[in-house]
């Protein structure tokens, strides 16, 4: 059975909305980017709520430079994008799924195949969290204070997990977690 991974971005105090907003560019080092590709790498598809597809998309749709290093995969890795509201998903591999979000991510986890990336912890995410479809988190603590915004867990959501592994980076850590249920 595949496996759903959600890779988040957060800052010190566990705000997770708008990363590239707040400018988490400059903190990601080489080290920190290979990183990124390799898990990626290991995907075989991304799974996106609407709000992150269209960054992602903005960011990253018909770019040629390559940069960063992850943007060629990005663009050719099937794409599952869960909205009832989005018109149309242009970027190169996307399908727009509508519907029971719930019973297509179960579907996909027992297909054949690698694994599945959830990029942001939007709706969705949280969706997925509730209904205990995520198996590993990958939290990417930056070092800043947001201050406000929306935090990766919201009150009364629980969850257990297991310190499955943890990487430093210049000015990232890196923790992965996985769910224990």
């Amino acid at each position: 059975m595949r496996k759903v991974i959600e890779y988040v971005l957060a800052s010190a105090d566990g705000v997770v909305e708008d990363p590239v907003g707040r400018g988490v560019a400059e903190y990601q080092d080489e080290a920190y980017l290979r990183d990124g590709l390799g898990l990626l790498t290991a995907c075989d598809a991304i799974l996106f709520g609407r709000r992150t597809y269209e960054a992602f998309a903005e960011l990253y749709d018909g770019r040629t430079d390559h940069k960063p290093m992850w943007a060629d995969r990005l663009t050719t890795i099937p794409k599952y994008v869960f909205s009832s509201t989005l018109e149309r998903a242009d970027w190169n591999n996307s399908i727009i799924v509508r519907g029971d979000a719930v019973a297509e991510v179960a579907r996909l986890k027992r297909q054949d195949g690698g694994n599945l990336l959830l990029l942001g912890h939007g709706q969705f995410g949280e969706t997925l969290l509730r209904e205990q479809l995520i198996d590993v988190i990958d939290l990417a603590i930056y070092p800043f204070m947001a201050g406000s915004g929306k935090q990766f867990f919201r009150e009364g959501q629980d969850a257990k997990l297991r310190l499955a592994g943890v990487k430093t980076f210049s000015k990232i850590v890196k923790l992965t977690y996985e769910m224990q249920r």
